[in-house]
């Protein structure tokens, strides 16, 4: 094994709740749940709820921390894509920005609706 790989390992202990659930029931609930909806930034297919990457871990945690503080899912979702981006959250967002990316499967289905309607109709009049 090469120097530089043995120099890139962390000594850093993982986060403290990583792994391990808060003693509330439903604080814990509430933030799995939450956890569900946001997307791992390593794994990108992943929640940080089924990553097992250790920024998925850190997040877990963090985000355990502040649900046990009283803090809302949705303050802590506001941070994070304030942090990340909206990449992060599986929600999706109804921004005026992504108004075109909700509107073109609409306006890809009424085109090819015109142009299946015109192309029967223009049959039915070569056919007459």
């Amino acid at each position: 094994m090469s120097s530089a790989a043995l120099l890139a390992q962390t000594a850093l202990p993982p986060a403290p709740y990583a792994d391990r659930q808060l003693d509330d029931p439903a604080q814990e609930k509430k933030a799995h749940d939450f956890m569900l909806t946001i997307r791992c930034l390593t794994c990108q297919s992943q929640s940080i709820a089924d990553s097992n990457a250790s920024m998925a871990g850190d997040l877990r945690s963090e985000i355990r921390q502040r649900i046990a503080r009283g803090e809302d899912p949705e303050q802590i979702r506001a941070w994070l894509i304030e942090r990340y981006g909206d990449w992060i959250s599986y929600e999706p967002t109804a921004e005026p920005i992504l108004w075109p990316l909700w509107a073109a499967p609409v306006v890809l289905l009424l085109g090819g609706g015109a142009l299946v309607w015109g192309r029967i109709r223009r049959r039915k009049k070569e056919s007459a």
